[in-house]
């Protein structure tokens, strides 16, 4: 069942991508904002599909240093001509709105009217996204082409929206495992129609929590569906005291167009998940990119910040800002492919596997080598040995399975495999703590 080099499983591959791009194209319509109904709508789309248990945090709540922002809604927006049509509509497209708009009715002139207007004009046929979250202001985001083909006239402007104290809304599934401890899967949910910043993270999320709520489990697995920064930021100023429990963690996100695989190591950038991670981009035999820290991104600065320190890195393909398409209306259904949602997939999964096979041994006959032969274990020189013989070696009782492949070179399956013949010899007995049988440095 399980893939430690990142093949799909025979139940995954393709079909799994195929799952994940139908729910992007489910949710790509719904305008979401950090907060406000579109965001529950989201919620409630995904929890047909996993138990999500939705929170409402009161506008005006502090969480650590920030404040729960007002609720925004939006029900309608548009700019008409003297002759009654509109020339932009948001209900052709959720992005024609700057996100966070504060409710306007007026008439304006070309002029005027402009100084409202956001448009690419290296793109001219784009919509940029844009947001006022946290400034009281509002706008228009038009492609640059209808932007000069905007006549000098009067406009009617309406942004048919509110913003007023409501709540910060975000979902939350606990899988619990043979452990407490646990693995946090976190996804940002605050983006309108924006497939593959945003929506791949969401999609693949809620397809990964089926599956391994189906699936026997040594950790327990958190996800969290949260609107970016201020979701995150409220999650840990209300867990502040259960944080300990993380033990590894990722943040998904564009994860569905062309580009190839790109891990964000934690701000620590040595903890189990950065090197299972490595392990498994390396084992796939295909281009990857591994990244270290920086505190800008997504929510992995939130989870890194020195006051907590968690192990979580961040997954995705092309990076944020590196490709024309993010934050524009070019993130569409089109730039996102089943193939490679279906990579992505089976890549963290991978990963989430080689965390759940990771084991530290204590080499029971540690005083010399110990006879293969007589326990059948023996075979010609070649890699089955090297792994047991390496695996021998490093089971002191403070070297993981991760550490022996990393220092031996020997891929991660093979290491596990080579860990349980010998622990069915009785030659391995797992432990859970540091216990030195040696110089185990």
């Amino acid at each position: 069942m399980t893939s430690q080099d990142g093949t799909p499983r025979a139940d995954e591959g393709l079909d799994a991508g195929r799952r994940i791009l139908g729910l992007i194209g489910e949710l790509y319509p719904i305008c979401r904002s950090i907060t406000g109904d579109g965001f529950r709508e989201t919620l409630r789309a995904l929890q047909k599909l996993v138990p999500i248990q939705v929170h409402e945090v009161p506008s005006g709540t502090r969480v650590l240093d920030w404040t729960v922002p007002r609720e925004w809604n939006i029900r309608d927006a548009y700019v008409k001509n003297s002759r009654g049509e509109r020339v932009i509509d948001f209900r052709r497209s959720n992005l024609h709105v700057l996100n966070y708009s504060v409710p306007v009715r007026t008439v304006l002139s070309r002029a005027e009217l402009d100084t409202h207007l956001f448009s690419l004009p290296e793109h001219p046929d784009w919509i940029p996204y844009r947001t006022s979250y946290y400034r009281e202001t509002w706008g228009f985001c038009l492609s640059q082409r209808d932007r000069m083909a905007l006549a000098e006239d009067d406009y009617e402007v309406v942004i048919d929206s509110t913003l007023a104290p409501g709540s910060l809304t975000y979902g939350e599934l606990l899988l619990k495992g043979e452990r407490d401890d646990e693995i946090l899967i976190s996804a940002h949910a605050c983006h309108p129609s924006l497939a593959n910043d945003n929506l791949s993270g969401v999609a693949l999320a809620a397809t990964l929590a089926q599956a391994l709520g189906a699936a026997a489990r040594r950790y327990s697995y958190r996800f969290l569906f949260i609107p970016g920064t201020i979701g995150a930021i409220t999650w840990l100023s209300r867990n502040e005291t259960q944080v300990g429990r993380i033990k590894a963690g990722l943040v998904l996100t564009g994860l569905g167009d062309r580009g190839d695989l790109t891990y964000k190591k934690s701000r620590r950038g040595n903890t189990a998940v950065d090197r299972a991670a490595a392990l498994v981009l390396r084992a796939a035999g295909r281009p990857y990119r591994l990244m270290d820290f920086s505190p800008y991104g997504y929510d992995e600065r939130q989870y890194c910040s020195p006051g907590f320190n968690l192990p979580i890195g961040r997954i995705s393909r092309t990076p944020h800002g590196e490709y024309p398409e993010y934050h524009t209306s070019a993130d569409n259904l089109d730039f996102v492919h089943a193939e490679d949602l279906a990579d992505s997939f089976a890549k963290i999964r991978a990963i989430l596997d080689v965390l759940e096979a990771d084991r530290t041994y204590v080499n029971q006959s540690p005083k010399g080598e110990p006879q293969l032969g007589k326990r059948g274990l023996y075979s010609a020189p070649g890699p089955q040995e090297m792994a047991l013989l390496w695996v021998l070696n490093l089971s002191d009782g403070c070297h993981g399975l991760i550490e022996i492949a990393e220092r031996s070179g020997i891929s991660f399956p093979a290491v596990r495999e080579a860990a349980e013949t010998l622990r069915a010899a009785g030659l391995l007995v797992e432990t859970t703590a540091i216990e030195r049988k040696g110089d185990c440095s």
